[in-house]
């Protein structure tokens, strides 16, 4: 059985910016850019990607770096890369629980897309969506079981919360009594429908920056860009 570890460094080529079929099979001494069963990755890009060939969608940008929606810029150049250090030790955790949490709390993966033809989706949340996808669907679940749920702040579930922040957490769950939203019956591009069934939402739309945040997340249709969007938009309205 495949072990989380191969999963959270599946993609460790989009770092380097090396195709995926001539990517390496280890980085600072370990395995990565293995196949992921159960196609959970191919799952996990339908949620955030059209399928088919892909042709450029923003015009001169052809990067591994992500755009950001809130900005429509990249925090990195074409002649930049990302954090050797800050890279291996994300790729490199020996725990897989504490890998989770380490793709949770990253920086680095937040500045890569999922594919240059994709620049606003996020490989960050792209790998986080796998590990949840993989994680239900190894234990039997399959994807028309599972639901996007709300959870508090510190409420973190080892492979399952796909977004934790400040004031909530999100997690894709198969469990049948928890309160949220059913994902569909087939993995496409569905975050605002989603997000938009959602029973209890977590923003407090009363305030116009929330209100702001949620009007948006409402109209972005790819997963990972919204969860990055999330986290992008929290991060500007914190208190500094």
């Amino acid at each position: 059985m495949t072990d989380l570890h191969s999963v959270y460094r599946h993609d460790a080529h989009k770092f380097t910016g090396e195709s995926h079929r001539l990517a390496s099979e280890t980085f600072a001494g370990v395995a990565v850019n293995q196949a992921v069963p159960h196609g959970a990755d191919a799952d996990a890009a339908a949620l955030s990607r059209p399928p088919g060939n892909p042709t450029p969608t923003v015009e001169q940008h052809v990067s591994r770096f992500r755009l950001s929606v809130l900005t429509g810029d990249s925090e990195l150049s074409r002649t930049e890369a990302p954090d050797d250090h800050a890279v291996r030790e994300l790729l490199t955790e020996s725990d897989s629980e504490r890998a989770h949490e380490r793709w949770l709390e990253s920086d680095v993966a937040a500045l890569v897309n999922e594919s240059p033809y994709h620049p606003y989706t996020s490989l960050k949340y792209h790998t986080l969506l796998v590990g949840a996808l993989y994680h239900a669907y190894r234990q039997g679940a399959t994807f028309g079981d599972l639901t996007l749920a709300v959870d508090a702040s510190e409420h973190v579930v080892p492979y399952r919360t796909v977004f934790a922040g400040d004031s909530f957490s999100l997690r894709i769950t198969p469990e049948t009594a928890v309160s949220g939203a059913r994902l569909g019956s087939t993995p496409r591009q569905s975050w605002a429908s989603v997000w938009s069934r959602l029973p209890e939402h977590p923003l407090d739309t009363g305030e116009k920056w929330h209100m702001a945040l949620d009007a948006n997340l409402r109209r972005i249709r790819s997963w990972s860009t919204a969860l990055q969007y999330i986290e992008d938009f929290l991060a500007w309205r914190a208190p500094r």
